[in-house]
Formats: C-alpha cells, structure tokens, sequence
C-alpha cells in the first residue's frame, strides 16, 4: 500500500508553470480588490510592527562587538596611519600638499608629456593625442590641482585593488569552496548601494582621503577577482602539461604558466578596476573626499551647470584615456629580443618617457605657465556656458514643453503609478513579483524572488523600497521606449551606430550625479526630475545591446529572409529581433541595474525612497540601518539580475546561439 501510494505521489501531473503563475497573479489581484473594498486585514496590507524584527539593532551590536570588543577600529586606526602616509606622498607629488618627500608638485607639463609617450608606445600618434591632450585640457580648463586630488587617491586605490582582487581570484581558483563562498558575496558587493561603502570606511578610517581611498578600492576589487578567476579556468591543459613536462614547481607554474597564459582576462579586470575606481573615486566627495568630484558637487548645489559640464569633461577624458590606454595594454603582446640586445633598444620608450619628465620638469623652472595655469591663464568657459543656459531656459517656448512634460508626467503617469503599486497588499505584491520571475525564468528563480521580497518587507522599509522601485521602473521603462528604436535606427548603418556607440560612451563616462543638475533645471524639484535624471543614465544599455544584438544576427538568417520577399519591417520583426532578444535583454538589465545605482544618487532632488534614507545615515554612526537599507536595494536588484538573466540563458538555449 506504501508503495503504491508513493509511486501514485511520484507520477501526480505537476501544475504548469503558466498555470500556476496566472494563479498567482489571480490571487494577488483578488487580495488587492479586496483591500480597495476595505475587506482585507490589515496584516496582509502592511506587516504589523510588532513582528519586523530589530535587524538594525542586531547589526549595530555585532559591529559594535567587532569594531570595539574585537579590536577592528584600533587595527582599522593603525592602518590609516600608514594609507595616510601614502596618500600624502602622492597629494604631494601630484598637487603640492607640502608634506613628505617634499618634492612636489610636479609640473602639469611633465606628466603630459610623459603621458603622450605613454599613449604612443601603447597606440601610436592617436592614443599619443588623447593621453597628452588630455592632460594639457586638464591644465589649461584650471582644473589640475582638483584633477590631481582625485589621481593622488587613485594611483594608490587602484593598485591596491588590483593586487587584493588577484590574491583572492588566485585562492578562488585554487579552491573551489572558496569559490563558492565568493561568488555570493561578489553579486552582493555588485549591487550594493555606493552609500553603504561610504559609511563603515568613514567609521573605520576617517572622513577625507583615506576613507575615499579604502571605499574606492572595496568597490572596485570584485570585477578583478572575477577576470582573475576567469582567466586561470581558461588556461588550455595543453600550456598545463608543458609546463608540467619541463619540471616547474607549483609556484613557478603559476607565475611563468598560468598568469602569463590568463594575461588577457586578468587585463581586462584591470581596466575593470580603473575605471571602477574613477567613478567611485568621484563619488567619494559625499565622505569630504576632495578633488573633481567635491567641485562637481559644489557646483551642483549652486547649479552653475556650465562649469559643471567643463568639470564633467574632464573627467569624461580621463575616464576614456584610462580606459583606451588599458584596452591597448590589453592587445599589445610582450616585445622579444634577441640576446644581447643594447639596453637603449630594449627600453627605448621607457628612457624617452623619462627624457620628456625630466626635460619638461627642467623646462618649467623657468616657463612658469609649463609649471602652473593660473585663473586668469585658463580657458574655462563656465560663466559664459551658465549664462547661455540661463537664457535659453527662460525663453516661453522651452518653459512651455517642459512644463507640459511635467504636468503630464507627474499628474497623469508618474504620481497614479507611485500610488498603485503603494496601494498593492505587501503580500499580493510579493506574490505577483515571484509570479512574473515563474513565468519568465523557473520555479527555482520564483522562490528566490519571494524569499528575497519577503526580506525586504521584513526590513521595515517596504513603503520606501516600492517608491524606489517604482522610480526605476518608470525610468527603465521610458528608456525602453526611447533606446530601443533609436538602437534599431542606428543598426542599420555602420557610421550612425558607430556615432552612437561613441555617444553611449561618452554619457556613461560623464559623472552620474551631473545628470541631476539639467533635470532640476528643467523640470524643477518633481518626480520627472528624479525620472529623468534616471533615464538618462540607464538609456545607455539599452542603445548599445540593441547596436551590438542586431549586428551579430547571422548573415545566413537575414540573407534567407531577403530571398523569402520579406520586407524591412517583416525582417525586423521576424527575424533581426528575435535573434538579438537574448543581446538585448543583458542590456535590459544592465539598464536595471543602473537605474537602481542612479536612484540612489537622485535622492539629492529630495525623493522619499531609500536613498533618501541611506543619505541621512551618512550624517550620523547608523552603520546597522545603513547595511539593512542597502541590502534592500541589493535583494531587488538581485532578483532581477536573476531573473532576466535566466531567461536571455534559455532563449539563447532555444535558439540555438549558445
């Protein structure tokens, strides 16, 4: 009878998913009709106080348990001490903080030219153009001293970052739990709000420098742990035996096989790791970090957009130069030369790099504009930029279509949308969450998402997390409407995509927070600022994966659909789409993703979300909230990386493109 009974248990017909997720979304629907009908409880509504557990409280003792019982804030201390002492010497050597070893500055001339030789040696005259113009923009904009606050931090952050992050992709390699262990805590660290590291390298290393150095360098250590760990797996048994063969010890396999083999990926993290930086290193100025991004804010504050943008600029090129120069790193393969090969040969572009320092230096003592750009010597345009600005906002015509845009936005789109998902039962709108992840990705992902919901309703801060939701998801959703046709548009011509990839790049690199500046400007303080602020931001993706999508549709596919009489829209439709579905949705939710960082940021306009919250805990020792809220935004963001990015893998699966 047992058997029979768990044979019968084992052969029971499972409910469909589609079934059981209409279900699902019935349900929810039904309890949110209720609710509207006054008849739902109010525990299904909103969790009762009285059984949100106190997870601010309990983070708060345990990091009060490891900061002080543990002894965490004196190691913490001790080690400032010895960062401080190398960001002094950098502060000194690259802007004149007249500390130890009172040397610098050194002249803006000199690094300039060091870097056109630099840029040659890597990319030849072009990428000579763009390592030393942008230096000499820099200088001559008036910004050097500003720009080198933010290279003192970086030169010390990113090397930093890139020896942890290959130590610990070497150890995630080598060990499989380990391994396993990271991997969890890498996409936790990825989505984690930029606030929640300011906070703890404020409480553990000071406000200024050394806090932005050691936050910078957390943010930008998990692409490189990842690309390490990547690039070893990658290593062909073949190059693994020969150096078994030819008698290396495990240290030497490592050092002279697999890291040389794994070149490539580990230098990809660390272009990773450089940019990482850069933008952190900017954002840093929320903590008294100073540099572009402390001006870039002060400008902010007064909007004076003009000079903003000149300070955007700036940082936009050194954001591209870093980030093309470690690209041809990337590509250029190790020179070989025959034994007995002069020194001067061998080392050529080093001893002329050095001859253009040291020339240039000398050079400066006696030019003083080679040495330093004074106020009334620089270029900058940035009243002049305000003023037009200024003026182009008050003609009636722009003040027409932007009061139109934020009438209709905010009264017929924005506010009702807030409102809905407001109104949602906390219980039908985890329900309808892990609904939308059943039918679009699996039941594994369905679970997850509730489980990760249902976390953050157990915060306490669900009203705040849906307002945060509900900001990007309008945003992303505008975007969708606007980047897709536009990366449709460009696809279809080289040069056009090209121009528009460049344009993507350009609007990636400028600082995020200067997006705010013309959305306030033109929308005021609204909910369409917060949005467009966002949109801006997360448009980028969507433009980009749509390009890169419909270019790698194979040639055969749309050469058959021509051969079939298809027209341009029918090919579209039926066939480029379809295939760059896959392409399209990892920008989708890259898009998401950076959304949910840029709502973060847009909280300065004065939003009620979660990022209003995680700003006010940078006032104060809040560490506990801090973390709790930052995790709220991780879990949503989570479950949406997750989801869209099982369903880009199983298109792909039934497409064949894997």
């Amino acid at each position: 009878m047992t058997a029979t009974t768990t044979e019968a248990a084992a052969t029971a017909p499972v409910l469909p998913r589609k079934t059981l997720g209409l279900a699902m979304i019935g349900l929810a629907v039904m309890m949110t009709l209720l609710h509207y009908a006054g008849l739902l409880p109010a525990w299904l509504h909103r969790l009762p106080e009285a059984i949100i557990p106190p997870f601010a409280t309990w983070l708060d003792a345990i990091f009060n348990f490891v900061k002080d019982d543990l002894g965490l804030l004196a190691l913490t201390r001790l080690l400032t001490d010895g960062l401080e002492v190398v960001l002094d010497a950098t502060a000194n050597l690259l802007f004149g903080k007249r500390r130890w070893p009172n040397i610098g500055p050194i002249p803006w001339s000199a690094i300039a030219a060091m870097a056109a030789v630099v840029g040659y040696y890597l990319g030849g005259w072009r990428m000579a153009l763009l390592a030393g113009g942008t230096f000499v923009w820099t200088a001559m904009i008036g910004q050097w001293d500003i720009a080198m606050q933010t290279m003192s931090v970086l030169v010390v952050a990113a090397p930093l970052a890139f020896v942890i992050g290959l130590v610990l992709g070497i150890s995630a390699w080598k060990s499989p739990g380990f391994d396993a262990v990271l991997r969890p805590v890498l996409a936790v660290l990825q989505t984690l709000p930029f606030f929640t590291y300011l906070l703890p390298a404020v409480i553990f290393f000071k406000v200024g420098p050394t806090a932005g150095a050691v936050a910078t360098t957390v943010y930008a250590i998990p692409p490189m742990i990842l690309m390490t760990t990547l690039g070893l797996q990658k290593v062909s048994p073949e190059v693994v035996e020969a150096g078994k063969m030819s008698g290396c010890t495990r240290w030497q396999m490592l050092r002279h096989v697999y890291i040389p083999a794994a070149r490539t990926e580990i230098l990809v993290g660390v272009n990773q790791v450089i940019m990482l930086c850069l933008a952190m290193v900017v954002l840093t100025a929320f903590i008294g970090m100073p540099g572009l991004g402390a001006k870039l804010l002060a400008m902010m504050g007064s909007f004076k957009i003009g000079r903003s943008f000149e300070i955007g600029v700036t940082i936009v090129l050194l954001a591209v130069t870093l980030d093309r120069m470690s690209k041809a790193w990337v590509v250029k393969l190790p020179e070989h030369f025959e034994r007995g090969t002069p020194f001067w040969i061998r080392h050529k572009f080093l001893l002329m790099a050095i001859g253009a320092f040291v020339g240039f230096t000398l050079i400066a003592q006696f030019v003083p504009i080679l040495s330093e750009v004074g106020r009334k010597q620089s270029w900058s345009q940035g009243k002049e930029i305000d003023t037009l600005i200024k003026n182009f906002l008050a003609i009636d015509l722009v003040q027409s279509i932007t009061n139109s845009i934020r009438y209709v936005l905010n009264i017929w789109v924005l506010n009702p949308l807030r409102d809905f998902m407001l109104s949602i039962p906390t219980v039908a709108f985890v329900l309808l969450v892990s609904a939308a992840a059943l039918l679009v990705a699996g039941r594994r992902e369905a679970v997850l998402a509730a489980v990760f919901f249902g976390l953050v309703a157990l915060t306490g801060w669900w009203d705040r997390s849906v307002i945060t939701l509900y900001s990007v998801l309008a945003a992303v959703s505008i975007a969708l409407l606007l980047g897709v046709p536009i990366g449709i548009v460009a696809a279809r011509k080289e040069k056009t995509a090209n121009a528009v990839l460049l344009a993507c790049d350009t609007a990636q690199t400028f600082p995020s927070f200067i997006y705010l500046i013309p959305a306030i400007m033109l929308f005021g303080i609204t909910a369409t600022s917060v949005v467009m602020s966002i949109l801006i931001f997360s448009m980028v993706p969507l433009v980009r994966y749509t390009i890169e999508g419909l270019r790698n549709v194979p040639d055969e596919m749309t050469e058959a659909a021509d051969m079939s009489g298809a027209t341009r829209m029918q090919k579209l439709w039926n066939v480029q789409l379809p295939l760059a579905l896959p392409t399209m949705a990892v920008g989708f939710n890259q898009a998401i993703m950076f959304a949910f960082f840029m709502v973060i940021i847009a909280a300065f306009i004065g939003t009620q979300d979660l990022g209003q919250e995680l700003q006010r805990t940078l006032a104060g020792t809040d560490l506990g909230k801090n973390f709790v809220l930052g995790i709220c935004v991780t879990l949503m963001a989570l479950t949406f990386d997750m989801v869209i990015m099982k369903w880009a893998d199983d298109k792909k699966a039934r497409l064949g493109l894997n």
